[in-house]
């Protein structure tokens, strides 16, 4: 048993790595390049559908070399093919040595990229608690929906594609809510810091009404004319109810 455990560690180490760990005696090489380039193709195939952006905008070369430093460097904690992206995310911030040619905002794109997927695929929203999606948003507490994520970044990472990659961190973050729609469709919603903080209260303050949440920005703003704040502030909660971001109230 021992020794069947030492070969089939070699056997995957070759797969992982065969450039520095030989393959097992015994097996032509043209049977193990089957089960290299299996392997290979099927971890690259699942960081392509997920880092889409991020594929398009190195170079073919790079983006390979960083796909093999990721398949034979990281040690998955997980048999879950679906988890392939949260672990290269693991890989990108713990492990992966930067290069000079990386963009200054690829690990914020990755990580946009790794949400919007995780996002579609969450089952977050089953079995939630009774709600009323018609509720009063202002004297009952607002239910945010939980495969909504509340997200900023110093890079405007939705808008990166090969024909826009800034090269300077701009002046203001970029606040972002990345959530799923009714129709199970992967939305994405550009915010500013009021409406993200309005989000997050509501998120930290399981008993708050919407009208405690928005007294909290009033009073945080100190507005001059507070019914200006509380009036938007009404608006913007049934903005967000009538983008699913806000599923209904608490009953």
């Amino acid at each position: 048993m021992a020794d069947f455990k030492q070969h089939q560690q070699q056997f995957a180490a070759h797969i992982r790595n065969p450039v520095s760990n030989p393959a097992p005696e015994g097996i032509e090489d043209r049977r193990m390049a089957i089960y290299r380039e299996l392997f290979f193709n099927n971890v690259e195939g699942f960081l392509s559908n997920t880092f889409p952006v991020l594929k398009s905008i190195i170079s073919q070369d790079d983006w390979l070399a960083m796909a093999k430093d990721f398949f034979s460097r990281h040690a998955c904690e997980t048999p879950l093919f679906s988890e392939i992206s949260q672990e290269f995310i693991d890989y990108l911030q713990n492990e992966r040595e930067s290069q000079p040619h990386d963009p200054s905002f690829m690990l914020e794109l990755a990580h946009y990229e790794w949400i919007e997927m995780a996002v579609a695929i969450s089952d977050e929203d089953q079995g939630l608690p009774a709600a009323d999606p018609n509720g009063d948003l202002l004297r009952q507490h607002p239910l945010l929906s939980p495969v909504m994520r509340n997200l900023s970044y110093q890079f405007p990472v939705h808008k990166i594609s090969p024909d826009f990659q800034p090269q300077q961190i701009p002046d203001e973050m970029t606040h972002l809510v990345v959530f799923r729609n009714r129709q199970d469709e992967v939305r994405f919603l550009e915010i500013n810091a009021v409406t993200q903080q309005l989000i997050e209260i509501l998120k930290q303050n399981p008993n708050a009404t919407g009208l405690d949440a928005v007294r909290m920005i009033a009073e945080a703003l100190q507005h001059p004319d507070p019914d200006v704040i509380m009036t938007a502030g009404e608006n913007l909660l049934y903005d967000l109810r009538h983008k699913d971001i806000i599923i209904g109230t608490a009953v």
